[in-house]
């Protein structure tokens, strides 16, 4: 039987990761920028920015907290700005207006005219943006070391992540079937839960501060 403490983390990770990464938000994003190329093409751009935002999101994840500590920022300082982050983000995704932590209007424009863009913009910052590495910091930091959950964060971050290679494989599905109204309402109920963690982050931080007597 597995640990509560596993199986809550699990949960909380994969809504988390699920809600940030948005795989159906990015399906749009990467038909407007890819869409016009060759079908091989797509799926290499696709499998590429996957694995390049995966070696991001790792490296954040494992290095996160001893980058913190070199810099003397505490973890329940990092969850309040990473809740406040979250927050912008959420508001952006219920308006469904363009998120400047995603792309603004002029890195898209330049990423149309670039022959890859699987490092820039597809893997950062549309998969690995901001709000994921802030976010995979912040549960991994819940993991307080040990070992087994850190793991479970990593892996389920990585399912979320499998989600999204497949969102990119299946865009111009996904684009038929939902359609811009479909992905705006889906995209809008994730920003309601993400600004529900993102609330939450900021208590935690809260509470870390008060608990420390800061």
């Amino acid at each position: 039987m597995l640990d509560p403490l596993i199986l809550t983390l699990t949960y909380k990770t994969f809504l988390t990761m699920l809600v940030v990464m948005d795989p159906v938000g990015l399906a749009p994003v990467f038909l407007a920028l890819a869409g016009s190329r060759p079908a091989f093409e797509r799926r290499a751009i696709a499998l590429k920015a996957v694995v390049v935002a995966g070696i991001i999101i790792l490296l954040f994840g494992l290095t996160g907290r001893s980058l913190l500590e070199h810099l003397g920022i505490s973890l329940d300082a990092f969850r309040i700005a990473g809740g406040v982050l979250l927050f912008l983000i959420a508001l952006d995704m219920v308006f469904a207006r363009q998120s400047g932590s995603k792309e603004t209007p002029a890195e898209e424009k330049e990423a149309q005219e670039r022959e890859d863009i699987s490092v820039f913009p597809i893997a950062i910052p549309l998969i690995a943006g901001p709000g994921t590495l802030a976010s995979v910091m912040i549960l991994v930091g819940d993991a307080h070391g040990n070992p087994a959950l850190v793991l479970a964060v990593m892996l389920v971050t990585f399912v979320v992540l499998a989600l999204c290679y497949l969102a990119l494989r299946l865009a111009g599905q996904i684009g038929r079937l939902v359609g811009v109204t479909g992905v705006n309402v889906v995209t809008r109920v994730l920003g309601v839960l993400l600004g529900a963690l993102a609330v939450q982050y900021i208590a935690d931080g809260i509470r870390g501060f008060v608990g420390a007597g800061v």
